[in-house]
């Protein structure tokens, strides 16, 4: 059985590389090394997209959403490598695949981040990813990252 592991902001910041404006994960509610990761991003009306992404109908930009699935994934690698990163273990974005949006994400709405590890093989990560609001999905994607770590 795989231990379950919860994180708080200092843990998520101990993990990734992201500081404000661009951390876009607030809270691990459950993370099991080598199978999946559950994180929630709250959005706020405060985000710095929103002045211009949209003026009068303030809308998360799709690709912030995609970042913030990445960044659980990432947490979910370096959890799973058992390895507190620093200046010499990055993680960088590979690939994504079959990304799609169902619904707009607005000011008030709690994102709920989901990663499944699909595989991993030679430092390739592969995750299935969604990401929900109210128990409705609202994008998915595939995606691949190199954690800078073993697998």
């Amino acid at each position: 059985m795989t231990e379950v592991v919860e994180l708080d902001m200092q843990a998520i910041l101990e993990r990734l590389p992201h500081r404000y404006p661009f951390l876009l994960v607030d809270r691990v509610l459950e993370c099991r090394p080598r199978q999946s990761i559950r994180a929630i991003k709250n959005v706020t009306y405060n985000e710095p997209f929103f002045p211009g992404h949209f003026p009068g109908r303030p809308v998360m930009p799709g690709v912030m959403i995609i970042e913030a699935l990445a960044q659980a994934a990432g947490i979910l690698c370096f959890v799973t490598a058992n390895v507190i990163p620093d200046h010499t273990t990055p993680f960088y974005f590979v690939a994504i695949d079959k990304a799609r949006f169902r619904r707009p994400v607005v000011p008030g709405d709690q994102l709920l981040l989901t990663a499944q590890l699909e595989r991993s093989l030679r430092g390739i990560w592969r995750f299935s990813t969604v990401a929900l609001v109210a128990d409705q999905e609202v994008a998915q994607a595939e995606m691949m990252l190199t954690p800078g770590v073993g697998a």
